[in-house]
């Protein structure tokens, strides 16, 4: 089941994320965050863009929201997407479920651009974008630092 943001959901979302802070190069923070930290980010993305998770049998297996891209007023009709699903749970299509709804949601909210920010490579998260007509408009070399590993960045843009 697909529904909105409960701020009870903030412990399950934060063990989510907080995975793949420690274990992978998807986002570029590098030290895991607390509940207090986390609980501040969701509940600011949420008071202005759509926030959803993915529920089954009482446990959350993802979440899937829109955010800020930049803060100049030309830019309010961009909006970009951000997904997570809980490791273990690839390939059970969560994350094509969770952008089905959320750029519904987005496309009702009259957002013109959404953009998705890719840490490369991530063949999975790439293939989910072009999956739903998203195309490569960016790639920027050698941005982060994580691991000990430099990583490019790539963006992915959908128009509606």
């Amino acid at each position: 089941m697909i529904r909105p943001l409960n701020l009870n959901d903030t412990e399950e979302l934060l063990d989510i994320y907080n995975y793949y802070v420690l274990n992978s190069i998807v986002t570029f923070d590098d030290v895991a965050l607390s509940l207090e930290i986390f609980k501040d980010k969701i509940t600011r993305i949420n008071a202005d863009y759509p926030f959803i998770v993915f529920e089954e049998k009482n446990e959350i297996l993802g979440y899937a929201y829109g955010s800020k891209w930049r803060p100049k007023p030309a830019y309010k009709h961009t909006v970009e997407s951000t997904v997570y699903v809980k490791h273990g749970m690839l390939g059970k299509q969560i994350g094509t479920k969770l952008y089905t709804a959320l750029l519904s949601q987005l496309k009702a909210q009259n957002y013109h651009i959404v953009l998705g920010g890719l840490t490369l490579p991530n063949d999975a998260s790439v293939k989910l974008h072009e999956k739903f007509g998203f195309n490569q408009v960016a790639h920027f070399k050698e941005v982060g630092l994580k691991f000990g590993k430099w990583l490019d960045v790539g963006f992915w843009q959908l128009r509606f």
